[in-house]
């Protein structure tokens, strides 16, 4: 028996159109945010998707992303599993900072290197590593078992904890993790094999 796992970004948020480094400040979507996060539960309606449970983090983007694409879908009301191992990487010192301040503080190449490298973390944050380090073992602890119990199942969560997350989901080394990029309000569909492996993957964008 196979399941499906749906993971979805959230829509822009108000410090993504602002440039700032969010990590685990909870600024609230912009109305794009709001527009895209209902356009993905149009997205998966099309596919006839529906779900049995959903996960999401402590976070208020990801949570209303979350709700919206419920919604969509009829089923407000599904369980919800809110916790903070899906949280956004912690950008420490760097959040709440305009990019370009940033760069212009501690330099182009070194604020490159905390955004881009796999196990460089930024002062008082977490690298992507330190990420997948909370996101792996929450994922197969609370989240993979339902999958494989022929769930289907939607994670709304963060760009970086669910780049963590594919990159243990398609086998990618910490070099091929750093060139992806996950669009905001775009669901990414795996149908899982029994053995946990991969079966299929569709992104709707």
């Amino acid at each position: 028996m196979s399941g499906t796992l749906v993971l979805v970004r959230h829509g822009q948020s108000e410090w993504n159109l602002k440039n700032l480094f969010t990590g685990w400040r909870d600024p609230d979507l912009t109305e794009q945010g709001h527009a895209e996060a209902k356009e993905a539960g149009e997205k998966l309606k099309a596919k006839g998707l529906k779900f049995d449970i959903a996960f999401t983090s402590v976070l208020t983007r990801a949570q209303k992303t979350c709700q919206h694409i419920l919604d969509g879908l009829g089923q407000s009301e599904l369980e919800t599993i809110r916790d903070q191992a899906l949280n956004e990487r912690d950008y420490g010192d760097l959040s709440g900072l305009n990019k370009d301040d940033a760069r212009a503080k501690w330099g182009e190449e070194q604020v490159h290197v905390w955004r881009r490298s796999y196990d460089v973390p930024p002062p008082g944050g977490e690298s992507l590593k330190d990420t997948g380090a909370r996101v792996w073992p929450y994922y197969i602890h609370d989240i993979q078992k339902h999958v494989l119990a022929g769930k289907t199942v939607l994670v709304a969560a963060h760009g970086n904890s669910l780049r963590a997350l594919i990159m243990a989901l398609d086998g990618l080394t910490s070099e091929e993790i750093l060139k992806l990029e996950l669009g905001t309000g775009i669901p990414v569909v795996y149908r899982l094999n029994a053995d946990s492996t991969v079966a299929s993957k569709d992104v709707l964008g």
